[in-house]
């Protein structure tokens, strides 16, 4: 087993999570949140971020608005709905119970009665 695929897994099963608080900040083109989500080492590709804002979309958490560009065609930009805010609200309380989870865990004394090493 590769510790890679489960760091893709990882990182795959926030994605929507990251995005949506990236939205949350304002109207956003998608270029710039695949910059932020590179940035971030999020590392996402046009082929999984576009299929992932239409479903988004579709599911009637995000609206889009079509800007005029001084350097090339019109730009689709994203901005939450009244749904999409709430889902994310929900997101936002199942994080913090994942990581606090998550804490709890590995703060646990081991079998042998030692402190788990810090990281």
């Amino acid at each position: 087993m590769k510790v890679e695929n489960t760091q893709v897994q990882m990182r795959k099963g926030i994605l929507e999570f990251c995005i949506l608080e990236i939205i949350a900040r304002g109207e956003v083109y998608a270029s710039d949140m695949l910059e932020e989500l590179t940035s971030a080492r999020m590392i996402v590709v046009e082929g999984t971020l576009y299929p992932l804002l239409t479903r988004l979309k579709n599911a009637g958490l995000l609206d889009y608005t079509w800007k005029e560009s001084t350097s090339g065609p019109p730009r689709k930009y994203y901005t939450l709905t009244a749904v999409g805010t709430e889902f994310l609200h929900q997101l936002r309380l199942t994080w913090e119970e994942v990581a606090d989870s998550i804490r709890i865990i590995r703060q646990k004394p081991h079998v042998n009665g030692t402190a788990p090493a810090q990281q």
